[in-house]
């Protein structure tokens, strides 16, 4: 599933710690790494010397010896390369240029309300990105020697990007002997809309939660069939939340300790489109576990 890795890093202790994570997937896969930094043109346009631009590349020239250092400790080979130019841009072509099957990167940032933002440059990559994005938390407290993946939670609203995501969470789980557990949420206000949640009759509610279960049988039939010594859980949960899908996730991650979430980068729910923006964004704001965004051709 995983044969070539490409882990991009800005220096920060996030972009760090999103690089051992992708480190460890590699080895467990046996993948091959290479460690992007990217110099960002709009640093170097603020730039009044040659001098200047000269210390900013050997900031992330530093930060990919960084990296070289701890791939070495975990004995895993890695090939690093500097580039210029906007990072996301920069990130998504050289992941295609070799062919990649994973990008990995760091979530980024936190206001000064303490209030999760995705970072800019991830969020505009998996606009950009045909590849999936393993995307890692700040806070993210990875072993120094591996990762647990024992829940495995692959979300679905019976689209066909969903079906898309299937593999990506049957393999990370065949890896790590994990426990799949395969989500559906029935967001009332998307389907009673924002003040008429409360007023849906029974019928349609019970309407909605079958279509809900039909969707993860339909996902764990097709874990049990590729991988029959998994354990799969199904759920289907309601929220009234006006955070829609994304908050039933969050709370299911929650309650349910879950180490890794599998989606896709766009999807529907029970009566509305959702892209990117909605609901996968917003999973990736709230949640405090790794991510992996599957794109509808991933």
């Amino acid at each position: 599933m995983y044969d070539r890795i490409v882990i991009a890093v800005d220096g920060s202790t996030e972009a760090k710690r999103a690089a051992r994570r992708g480190l460890l997937l590699a080895r467990v896969f046996g993948a091959t790494v290479d460690v992007l930094s990217v110099v960002d043109q709009s640093s170097l346009w603020l730039t009044k010397t040659a001098a200047e631009k000269t210390q900013l590349r050997e900031r992330r020239e530093t930060t990919l010896t960084t990296i070289e250092e701890v791939a070495a400790e975990l004995d895993q080979p890695v090939t690093t390369k500097l580039a210029e130019g906007k990072p996301a841009v920069q990130i998504s072509e050289y992941a295609a240029e070799q062919d990649a099957d994973l990008i990995v990167v760091g979530r980024q940032g936190l206001t000064g309300l303490g209030r999760r933002l995705l970072g800019g440059v991830t969020e505009d990559l998996l606009h950009r990105s045909d590849i999936p994005v393993l995307v890692v938390p700040d806070g993210d407290d990875t072993d120094e020697m591996e990762a647990d993946y024992s829940r495995v939670l692959i979300t679905t609203d019976g689209s066909e990007n969903a079906e898309a995501v299937i593999p990506h969470g049957i393999a990370v789980a065949q890896r790590y002997g994990s426990e799949v557990h395969v989500l559906n949420i029935v967001d009332l206000q998307a389907a009673g809309g924002a003040f008429d949640a409360g007023g849906l009759e029974k019928e349609f509610l019970e309407r909605l939660d079958e279509r809900g279960r039909e969707a993860v049988e339909k996902v764990a039939d097709e874990v049990e069939e590729s991988a029959p010594d998994l354990t799969v859980k199904t759920a289907v949960e309601r929220t009234a939340s006006f955070e829609g899908t994304a908050a039933g996730i969050r709370e299911y991650v929650e309650e349910n300790e879950v180490d890794l979430v599998v989606m896709g980068s766009h999807g529907r729910s029970n009566l509305r489109r959702q892209l990117l923006g909605s609901v996968a964004s917003t999973v990736l704001r709230t949640v405090d576990v790794p991510v992996l965004v599957v794109t509808r051709s991933g």
